[in-house]
């Protein structure tokens, strides 16, 4: 299609089926509702089929059956309903079965409120759920990204056989831009035969068997220790991010998603003055490209960590990939708010006369 002007839930959801999305299971919660409600509109007229559960708890175990097949399947919420999912995340997980998640974050902890937040970083780069496990989680900084790495997240998932979850927040979920929604070609689900339900004259008549449960420990830690290699692989292969003005910098802000946007005017802002200032934008959460920030020349002498959340939870992580050699310093906002491009300003300027 040509470029058009969407909301970002539309433009997720306008992705997906463009992607080959097949089979869509999910439950409303604000601030995703035009996703489900999308779906429900627009898949069956593309051959696919929507179901609405009766919980989140429900839907997530549908895309479990949906998963098995072979077909593209794709759920969608918000932070509570995804803490409701992570039990079953976690059995796809060790199901091997590939899916995609996304969750359109809001305040919390608890009910919290319906305006955006990132508080829900921990809960998506560490699992979610119990047990040892990852999802590959993707997280955009524009619409045209969201549309993008929904359709990745599909080739991702079945790629690698795992859960890939598109992370973004209230703001990206309800704002609008122009974007462009190309089809995806769809791996052909006849190609996971070998695996998935339902193909049994393609395997010649032999069964094919999914299970999440292993009672003999022997078994259990030869799964797990597959499992771990792939994450290796993926680790090792498929860490996104963004550099943006650090070839000189001074002083290197970072943030993802939505704060990326207000980290970037913030850093224009800042070399129209003169100031030595650089972004570092991680494209993907999980694995955590820690080549961004140990990569980072030798003239940068602190990092501004920008987020959403209460905790600061990514700067655990950019503490990890710098080994704790530079000074991190934190600023942001949470609860439904974000912080503003002049507070940011700010920080950087204290910072930089320190």
């Amino acid at each position: 299609m040509a470029r058009a002007l969407m909301k970002g839930t539309e433009a997720i959801a306008e992705a997906a089926i463009q992607a080959g999305c097949k089979y869509f299971f999910g439950y409303p919660i604000t601030p995703q509702n035009e996703i489900p409600e999308y779906m429900s509109g627009h898949l069956p007229k593309a051959g696919g089929t929507y179901v609405q559960g009766e919980s989140e708890v429900a839907s997530i175990n549908m895309v479990m059956g949906g998963a098995s097949t072979g077909y593209r399947v794709m759920t969608t919420s918000s932070s509570p309903g995804i803490s409701l999912m992570s039990e079953g995340i976690s059995y796809i997980a060790m199901a091997e079965l590939p899916c995609v998640i996304v969750n359109i974050s809001r305040g919390g902890p608890g009910l919290g409120n319906i305006l955006p937040a990132q508080g829900d970083y921990r809960q998506a780069t560490r699992g979610g759920g119990h047990g040892d496990y990852h999802v590959l989680v993707l997280a955009p900084g524009t619409l045209q990204e969201a549309v993008d790495f929904t359709q990745d997240a599909f080739d991702l998932s079945q790629k690698y056989r795992m859960p890939v979850m598109l992370l973004a927040d209230g703001f990206m979920g309800q704002m609008m831009e122009a974007v462009e929604i190309k089809p995806r070609k769809a791996e052909d689900p006849k190609a996971n035969a070998d695996w998935a339900l339902g193909w049994w004259n393609e395997r010649g008549g032999k069964r094919a068997v999914i299970y999440s449960m292993l009672m003999n420990p022997d078994e259990l830690e030869r799964h797990n220790a597959k499992m771990q290699e792939k994450y290796e692989i993926i680790s090792s292969s498929e860490a996104r991010y963004e550099h943006f003005m650090v070839d000189d910098a001074e002083l290197v802000v970072t943030g993802y998603g939505t704060t990326s946007r207000i980290c970037r005017s913030a850093v224009n802002n800042l070399r129209d003055k003169g100031l030595k200032v650089g972004m570092v934008r991680p494209l993907t959460l999980w694995p955590f490209p820690n080549a961004a920030y140990s990569d980072l020349p030798k003239s940068v002498k602190g990092i501004l960590d920008v987020e959403m959340s209460a905790g600061f939870q990514m700067v655990d992580d950019i503490r990890l990939a710098t080994l704790c050699d530079l000074p991190i310093a934190t600023t942001g906002r949470w609860g439904g708010h974000s912080p503003t491009v002049r507070q940011v300003e700010e920080k950087c300027e204290e910072l930089l006369k320190k």
